[in-house]
Formats: structure tokens, sequence, C-alpha cells
């Protein structure tokens, strides 16, 4: 191979881990200064896999339904900060891995399901 056709081979950096990082650090450091850390480890968790599940379905972003949906989910998640009791002890953010994936999971599930009545599925073929 040649030095142009290695460059022409080469696709674009992604850089979404740092806009997910960029997005989270100051709602961390909000909730930090407000004396809650806790909340807000477990609210930048679920940020991040409404982020990544995002980013997953990026193909959809024209969509508004797409949209709709994820603001949808964000608005269910809201409530679950404000009614859950979080501990007052130190739990590692490694320990809310599980449940972030499983989120993740589940809005990327949510979405397929919408898209799946929103979509029209193709014609059958006649002559078949």
């Amino acid at each position: 191979m040649t030095d142009n056709e290695e460059n022409a081979e080469r696709k674009p950096t992604d850089y979404t881990g740092v806009i997910i990082l960029a997005i989270l650090l100051p709602l961390m450091l909000l909730f930090s200064y407000l004396g809650n850390d806790n909340m807000g480890k477990s609210v930048a968790v679920c940020v991040g896999m409404i982020l990544l599940a995002i980013k997953i379905r990026w193909d959809l972003r024209k969509h508004f339904w797409f949209w709709a949906v994820i603001v949808s989910l964000l608005a269910l998640h809201v409530p679950l900060f404000f009614l859950v009791q979080w501990p007052h002890v130190w739990l590692p953010a490694i320990g809310l891995l599980p449940i972030g994936v499983a989120d993740c999971l589940i809005i990327v599930g949510v979405v397929k399901l919408v898209e799946k009545f929103i979509v029209k599925s193709p014609p059958p073929d006649e002559e078949a």
C-alpha cells in the first residue's frame, strides 16, 4: 500500500468520549458544589448512558420522534433522582456501571421499539 491509499482508508478520529466527558464534568462539579456528590455521580452515570445510547442510534438524529423519545426517557429519569434516598456512604462509580449499562440497553431497546412502530416496513415483494 502506498501512503495515499493509507490516508484514504483512515477514518476521522471519534471524539465522542471526550464530548461526553465535557458534558458530564460540569454536571458532577455542580452537584459537588451543592454538596450532594453521590447523587451527582448517579446523575452523571445516567446522563452518560443516555448520551451513549444517543451515539449508538445516531443514525436516527434527523427524526423528530427520536428526540421526543430521548427527552421523554430523560424526563422519566428526573423523578428517580429526587425520590430515591441516596446513601451517604462512598460508592465507587464502577459500582454504578451495571445499572448504567442496563439503563443504556433499556433506552436503546425503547428507541428500537418505537422505531419499529413508526418506520413503515417495506411492502412485501408481489412477485414471490
